[in-house]
């Protein structure tokens, strides 16, 4: 998995103002998007509580990573 892996735009999209202006953004990352869903599991179980928030946090992103290497597959 590449840096440019984890930088991909999970919702990118654009919009046309008409007259040539065209509006462009970027959205959340993928990694993000995938550490946000983790999350919500992690945080279901009231068990993962014991270590502080920056334990889940970082469990999340770990998921996120371990997807994003199997996607690459």
């Amino acid at each position: 998995m590449t840096d440019a892996t984890k930088l991909e735009p999970a919702f990118p999209g654009q919009w046309d103002h008409g007259q040539g202006q065209i509006e462009s953004w970027t959205g959340m990352t993928i990694r993000d998007y995938f550490a946000a869903k983790a999350m919500q599991a992690l945080l279901h179980d009231a068990s993962c509580m014991d270590g502080g928030w920056h334990v889940e946090a970082k469990a999340a992103y770990a998921l996120a990573d371990a997807m994003l290497a199997e996607r690459a597959k």
